[in-house]
């Protein structure tokens, strides 16, 4: 079933995120980008508490696609223990460098996630390529937050193509970007492994404002809903994969 990312962005709400069940909490810094990172050093004081109770993600940071950049900063915030770390594919720069320098760092047992925007132009084929290179999965989110949630840059058949190559090449597959409740069943239905929120969960759907557990309750509820298939995520034991459901 499609499980739900929530995005935090320190240990309170985490914590929050937590007791309402989200299924993969996200470290990020929205106040600094649409991928903004959080001191690795903070991400890592909320590894001590949360990891043995949720997968966990964190962000790199709105990087510029230069290889030597974008491997230290993938490096540094897989220090921290998180489970996955996500790497933004933004305009410009070496895509395909960067997807070579990092092949070590995935070959090495490090969980990468590459973002890709659906609000810019297509993208080469990179999925193939992530693919080879030992990515754990892909995100399909929004760079310009104030434009719009993905479904408005992306029509469903496009998505559901998205979800389908991901998972012909073993990739997990996430959709996000200024998603609300009203996109939770169309995209669910499209299944894939997790749909991610930021600021349909915030007071006023304000990306920077404090989390509201009844926003978080409404999401949680509407995926639980939605019968679909169970699926396992690749990389995930099966302990924490027990945890997460």
């Amino acid at each position: 079933m499609t499980r739900m990312l929530a995005s935090v962005a320190n240990l309170e709400e985490a914590l929050l995120v937590l007791e309402a069940g989200a299924d993969l909490i996200d470290l990020k810094a929205p106040a600094t980008g649409a991928l903004g990172a959080l001191p690795a050093q903070r991400v890592a004081e909320i590894v001590a508490v949360v990891a043995s109770r949720r997968p966990l993600s964190a962000t790199v940071g709105d990087l510029p696609m230069e290889p030597a950049t974008v491997l230290d900063a993938a490096r540094e915030m897989a220090a921290t223990g998180v489970d996955y770390v996500k790497l933004g594919f933004f305009p410009g720069g070496d895509w395909y460098g960067c997807i070579d320098a990092l092949d070590g760092l995935a070959g090495g047992g490090i969980r990468l996630v590459a973002v890709l925007f659906g609000d810019q132009p297509p993208a080469p084929a990179l999925l193939p390529k992530l693919a080879a290179a030992g990515f754990a999965g892909a995100m399909l989110d929004t760079l310009d937050k104030s434009a719009g949630p993905l479904t408005r840059h992306r029509e469903l058949p496009q998505l559901r193509e998205f979800v389908r190559s991901c998972r012909s090449l073993g990739l997990l597959a996430g959709l996000a970007g200024s998603l609300g409740e009203q996109d939770v069943l169309p995209l669910a239905a499209l299944e894939p492994d997790y749909l991610g929120f930021r600021g349909a969960l915030c007071r006023g759907r304000e990306r920077q404002s404090g989390l509201d557990p009844e926003r978080l309750g409404r999401i949680r509820m509407l995926l639980q809903g939605n019968p679909q298939r169970s699926a396992t995520l690749p990389g995930t034991s099966p302990r924490r994969q027990g945890i997460a459901g």
